[in-house]
């Protein structure tokens, strides 16, 4: 049976399952209201088939729909438990307590305004869940044309020269980590790249910088912009990304230095674009390490210049169509958000004589089983 573990909150989908024996009142269904209890505390509703709470996971629902609307209870809770994350403070991963809960107050209106408040406000969520929609599958068919023109351009016949990728590169190097021990190696102004930030685009920054300590007591080395470089452990194994500023790197990167007199620095990066699964298949363990031995060796088809030029052209006007999307979508779905929160902060702002509902002021039924799970119910 799907197991919700509290990273599958927010997406409402999962993909662990758990094999034994299952009680009823620890299953959850479709709309279901849930509650992540760590890190983030966010709010959703479960959108996929029946699955199993884990721990750290509450189902949150009104145990009297002629006094709290289930629907309600989704929308008036979400800000008072990102108040609540907001306010703790010195915790390295937040935590959220059964007694935090049953403490929260909020107000009541009378059933047909509740109504009234969660139609407009799912009116908003939806327009926000199809502009997703709409926009995601865009982004997907401007990246399958892509990976088309992409093959197409990239294929072809036997008159043409073949050489490894480090026939092609003046340079082929890593990088290395500071001791994670030093506080004095961290928070400077050195950019520092990690696997996890190399994802098939352009790295203007970094998300980690180190000191010149940190610099020179490790293997990091600076690397000039417009390297290509190739992700060897981790869930980004081979993966391509191009640094448009100097930086330096951790060992997990394979840095290519182009020689543009062979081939240029964005052919060589769309080369490796199309072979993602045929390198990563040469890989080992449960993440597909790959080594610099084997991107060293790896055959690249290197057609004259002024033909990589062409099919550079084509294929980044395509990937700038992508990453404009790219960049389009998240910024759209931030709107919508802000829009939805606007209007929901002043649908549920009431009049201080307004009826408020107290967790502590109503009979609580906490059940926890072995693995803690707690399904929370409001009471009358």
């Amino acid at each position: 049976m799907p197991l919700i573990r509290i990273r599958d909150v927010k997406d409402g989908i999962t993909e662990t399952y758990y094999k034994g024996k299952v009680l009823n009142e620890y299953v959850i269904h479709k709309d279901d209201i849930l509650l992540g209890m760590d890190g983030e505390f966010n709010l959703a509703r479960w959108k996929s088939e029946d699955a199993l709470l884990n721990q750290r996971v509450c189902r949150i629902s009104t145990k009297d729909s002629k006094i709290v609307l289930d629907d309600f209870l989704f929308h008036v809770l979400r800000p008072l438990f990102k108040n609540i994350e907001n306010r703790i403070q010195g915790s390295t991963v937040k935590h959220l307590s059964a007694k935090i809960i049953q403490s929260i107050q909020f107000p009541v209106p009378p059933l047909e305004i509740q109504h009234e408040i969660v139609r407009v406000l799912d009116r908003f969520t939806l327009l926000s869940e199809e502009l997703t929609e709409e926009l995601t599958e865009e982004l997907t068919a401007r990246r399958k044309q892509y990976e088309f023109y992409r093959d197409k351009l990239l294929t072809f016949n036997q008159n043409i020269d073949w050489l490894s990728i480090k026939d092609v590169c003046k340079e082929i190097s890593s990088g290395g980590t500071p001791s994670s021990n030093k506080r004095e190696y961290y928070g400077g102004n050195i950019p520092w790249l990690r696997t996890q930030e190399v994802d098939w685009k352009d790295i203007h920054d970094t998300e980690i910088k180190i000191t010149q300590a940190g610099y020179d007591n490790s293997s990091a080395k600076w690397i000039p912009e417009n390297c290509v470089i190739v992700a060897m452990y981790g869930a980004t194994a081979a993966k391509a990304a191009i640094n448009k500023i100097p930086l330096t790197t951790n060992q997990a990167c394979c840095n290519l230095y182009v020689d543009e007199k062979i081939a240029l620095y964005r052919y060589v990066y769309h080369w490796l674009c199309k072979e993602y699964l045929n390198l990563k298949a040469l890989g080992q363990g449960s993440q597909s390490n790959i080594n610099a031995g084997t991107i060293r060796n790896y055959k690249i088809a290197v057609p004259p210049l002024d033909v990589q030029e062409r099919i550079v052209n084509v294929l980044d006007n395509f990937d700038a169509v992508c990453s404009d999307l790219g960049i389009e979508l998240p910024e759209e779905i931030e709107k919508r958000q802000q829009q939805y929160e606007f209007y929901r902060d002043k649908l549920l702002t009431f009049d201080l004589s307004s009826t408020t509902i107290s967790q502590t002021d109503r009979q609580t039924d906490i059940q926890t089983d072995r693995q803690t799970e707690c399904i929370i119910k409001l009471y009358k």
